[in-house]
């Protein structure tokens, strides 16, 4: 009897990081743990006939230590979320938590309070004309309710320049100053005070590559050892991939919010399924963001013998027991395969339209990523027209 399920990736041997996963699209934190923490948030400008909604039941949430790029076309919304989680906007409808503070009931006095463990990085880079790249940073220090000495924060400041790459510019006002110089002094501003929150709008929007890598390098360093949340609102794609998820806007809501090493995790195991032989990765890393993550228990059934096939399964963590029937039409089972990490299963039913012929159970914690019938059957068509098209091609020549 041939049996439905495939293993051809062995708990272990595909590669991929075997660590507890997050989900693609991030779970809700209920622990206040998060460093921004944004519901159902809507936004408006203007008022009687002339107001107009720009932003729609947002949803979203940053931890500490997570680099989070938001993107979309412009007028999509982006800048205004940004600036409502910087407090630079009141909160109208929704609610808005930044450090463990509710925006959408704090005092002007706590929010200017909260400001100053802050850190902005704005696309018109507003430095003060009248000061040097080194006073411009300094100001950052000065709102700060702990003040060092001024040779401390001097040597401070100097160290920062240094850092993206302005070390000979110090004393430069912003008239002698390129573009792209000045953007880094204003990222040099929005990093020197150590905020517990960095937010970015096009920080490297007027830099070249090799600028551009050094101030994300240093994002990413803040991230990691200090524990700083940053989001960045960016249209540069050289920078993506610095990012643990991007958000996605449009219309004045979000439409997809995407944790890319989950993401990247599973297309690499969809490559190395043969069903899917013929599909590029960059389709499956992006069939990857329709599939549904389940948590089973040990001894959670997750297929049942008999029943219709109407869904795809993917292993990520864990290992399951197919069992069918000793006889045909019986009611005794024995194991026949244990499936692990990377294996697949589910597949025949949904290519042949007969029954599934065996049970699947969960024997461990096991996590599993699923697509449905339809956008499964999708996928086939397109590997059919790529075969057809290869075939066409050779036949042509």
């Amino acid at each position: 009897m041939k049996i439905p399920f495939r293993n051809d990736n062995r708990s272990g041997q595909n590669g991929a990081r075997s660590s507890a996963s997050r989900g693609i699209t991030p779970e809700i934190a209920l622990d206040g743990s998060a460093a921004i923490d944004v519901r159902g948030v809507n936004h408006y400008y203007g008022t009687g006939d002339a107001r107009k909604q720009v932003l729609h039941d947002n949803h979203l949430q940053v931890q500490p230590g997570e680099i989070v790029i938001m993107t979309g076309q412009s007028g999509s919304g982006k800048t205004t979320l940004l600036t409502l989680i910087g407090t630079l906007r009141r909160v109208q409808e929704g609610q808005l938590n930044v450090l463990g503070q509710p925006l959408h009931n704090l005092s002007q006095t706590n929010i200017g309070a909260l400001r100053k463990r802050l850190g902005f990085i704005f696309q018109a880079h507003n430095l003060f004309g009248s000061l040097t790249a080194m006073q411009n940073v300094r100001m950052a220090l000065e709102l700060q309710p702990n003040r060092s000495s001024r040779r401390e924060e001097n040597e401070r400041c100097a160290k920062m320049l240094t850092e993206v790459g302005l070390g000979e510019r110090i004393q430069y006002k912003p008239g002698g100053l390129s573009g792209g110089q000045k953007q880094r002094v204003a990222v040099a501003r929005g990093l020197v005070h150590q905020p517990d929150i960095l937010l970015a709008d096009e920080p490297t929007a007027a830099l070249d590559e090799e600028s551009g890598r050094q101030v994300v390098t240093l994002f990413q360093r803040e991230a990691r050892e200090r524990g700083v949340a940053i989001v960045i609102v960016t249209h540069d794609n050289r920078i993506l991939d610095v990012a643990d998820r991007i958000v996605k806007m449009d219309f004045g809501k979000i439409a997809r919010d995407t944790n890319l090493n989950e993401a990247a995790v599973l297309g690499e195991m969809l490559s190395q399924c043969s069903v899917f032989t013929g599909v590029a990765i960059s389709t499956l890393t992006e069939l990857s963001r329709s599939m549904t993550r389940t948590t089973h228990g040990p001894g959670d059934r997750i297929v049942t013998y008999g029943d219709v096939g109407d869904r795809f399964y993917l292993i990520r963590e864990g290992t399951v027991s197919v069992k069918q029937p000793t006889q045909p039409g019986g009611n005794d089972f024995r194991e026949v395969a244990e499936l692990g990490e990377g294996a697949y299963f589910g597949e025949t039913a949904l290519l042949t339209g007969e029954p599934r012929n065996a049970h699947v159970d969960a024997t461990t914690e096991t996590v599993t990523y699923s697509l449905d019938a339809a956008t499964f059957s999708d996928v086939m068509s397109q590997r059919k027209s790529m075969d057809e098209e290869v075939r066409s091609s050779l036949f042509a020549e």
